[in-house]
């Protein structure tokens, strides 16, 4: 006999929560407001739409179906299992935060407060849950499939992401590397899941590279050009097509790279088409590699390292 279904809820603490975890109490919560000229009803209000919207979900979750919820803190030591439908309840970004650890689940995107998101990744209301969990099993699913951004570091850790990967100092202060690019794949497959298992290095058709010292680089997806890669490529002309939310290529920005007597500014952006590659070699004490803002779960990369980026053979597969 097959296992039912699991509906994996994913959440995040509310601003009123934060409060009440900082300040105690709701009129202490209150006073530290009110003190700065500030209401604390409109943040008590959505964060009652936002559990109201989350019960909703909950309930529509099928009697014979096994459930399990997760908080965003939580995700980088929740183990999803294949059989899972994962129904993310919260706002766009919280889409992009569990799309790191999934290997192919259907997700949901439930919005919980509609007005105050964009709704790229959350496109539906909290009443479409129990339709939208059926759909999933069903064989009639329709999803879109966004590409995944991937890092892969030679001594196999591996990071994954649907908006961006940054990589450089976790100050953002200057970092010191050598960047080329290349036009092979990295080895073999490991985890979608987070930092281990990932594959090693291997390339072909290398470039020269560059020795250069920058405020570090953003490598971003379609779905990702609507938020930090869109300012890059605003700031540099919009002169290269911002890639759709499915094609398989990647944009990338040197953030404020600067010329010295050993380092260069003549490669700072392009792009990364399915098997090809941007290859950062570490030439400081210590850079990082996040994605999609999660620093807390970052790949940590030493003098000497090497870490390659590249389109992910990972996608999002997002119900419509």
């Amino acid at each position: 006999m097959s296992l039912a279904p699991r509906a994996v809820i994913v959440h995040r603490t509310t601003e009123y929560e934060e409060l009440l975890a900082r300040h105690g109490t709701h009129g202490q919560a209150e006073f530290f407001l009110t003190s700065r000229g500030r209401s604390i009803r409109e943040v008590a209000e959505r964060h009652r739409r936002s559990r109201q919207a989350l019960a909703a979900v909950s309930a529509a979750v099928p009697a014979r179906w096994r459930r399990a919820r997760v908080e965003r803190s939580d995700l980088d030591r929740f183990l999803f299992a294949p059989e899972d439908v994962v129904v993310v309840a919260g706002q766009d970004g919280l889409v992009a935060n569990t799309a790191k650890y999934l290997a192919g689940q259907p997700v949901v995107g439930i919005d919980t407060d509609p007005g105050r998101n964009t709704g790229v990744l959350v496109r539906h209301g909290a009443e479409d849950t129990g339709r939208l969990l059926q759909a999933a099993v069903g064989r009639g699913a329709t999803t879109d499939e966004l590409t995944m951004v991937e890092a892969i570091a030679d001594d196999t850790q591996r990071l994954v992401a649907l908006n961006e990967i940054y990589l450089g100092r976790p100050d953002h202060q200057t970092s010191r590397y050598r960047l080329e690019l290349d036009g092979g794949r990295g080895g073999g497959g490991g985890t979608s899941g987070g930092k281990a298992g990932g594959a090693g290095h291997g390339s072909e058709e290398v470039t020269a590279g560059e020795a250069q010292a920058s405020s570090g680089v953003l490598v971003g997806t379609g779905t990702g050009a609507t938020g930090w890669l869109r300012s890059l490529w605003g700031e540099r002309g919009g002169g290269r097509p911002l890639p759709a939310p499915g094609e398989a290529r990647l944009l990338w920005f040197v953030r404020e790279a600067w010329p010295s007597p050993t380092t260069g500014t003549s490669l700072v952006d392009g792009d990364l088409t399915a098997g090809r590659g941007l290859r950062l070699t570490v030439e400081c004490d210590r850079l990082v590699a996040f994605g999609d803002g999660m620093e807390s779960d970052a790949l940590e990369l030493t003098w000497g390292q090497s870490v390659r980026v590249g389109v992910s053979d990972t996608s999002l597969r997002l119900l419509v």
